[in-house]
């Protein structure tokens, strides 16, 4: 290759590196942002409502209606409200930490229901109604542990707070027909 050409052809093959680099930070970037956000995991009676509830907090990705805390390994709506399952109604809420805090969900799960009645909400009696909250990191323990005492400590309800605190096991998706119930038929929980 004469002088001009080859210095022609460095330019370009750097050029394509260069491109090439920048494509590769874009989709790292991608991917770290994918990969940000976190999920949590809050039991409060019956899922219809407090899924709907933390589906309209700012920051919230996504809401699942589920059940965790149990021992059978695919519990169905029927075998969780036989409460022989061990399951609670859970909803699992998908979060931007960057958008909404884990301490502004904890706020919003503990106004939202009473945590003070063990295994129950209202009308609804069992283990499948409990209030709990099942943490996915040592970050969120601590946090809704702190939470729970600063709480019962301030005596912010008239009995203390029973809302137990448990390290995230399985999450089994309920039934579609239990997804974003209450946007679909209406407010029908207390």
């Amino acid at each position: 290759m004469t002088n001009p050409v080859k210095s022609i052809f460095i330019l370009l093959i750097g050029a394509i590196l260069f491109m090439n680099q920048d494509a590769s930070a874009a989709e790292s970037k991608d991917q770290i942002k994918a990969t940000a956000t976190q999920k949590a995991y809050f039991a409060a009676g019956c899922f219809w409502k407090v899924q709907y509830i933390f589906s309209k907090v700012p920051g919230v990705i996504r809401t699942r209606a589920g059940y965790s805390g149990g021992h059978s390994p695919s519990p169905t709506y029927k075998e969780v409200c036989s409460d022989k399952s061990g399951h609670a109604e859970t909803v699992q809420v998908e979060f931007d930490p960057s958008k909404v805090t884990y301490h502004k969900l904890l706020e919003v799960f503990f106004a939202n229901h009473d945590p003070t009645t063990l295994n129950r909400q209202g009308p609804d009696i069992g283990t499948q109604y409990r209030s709990a909250i099942f943490y996915s990191n040592p970050e969120q323990e601590k946090e809704a542990i702190s939470y729970k005492n600063e709480l019962n400590k301030a005596h912010k309800f008239r009995s203390p707070v029973v809302t137990e605190i448990k390290e995230a096991g399985a999450f089994t998706d309920a039934e579609e027909y239990h997804q974003d119930y209450f946007i679909k038929h209406g407010a029908v929980c207390h």
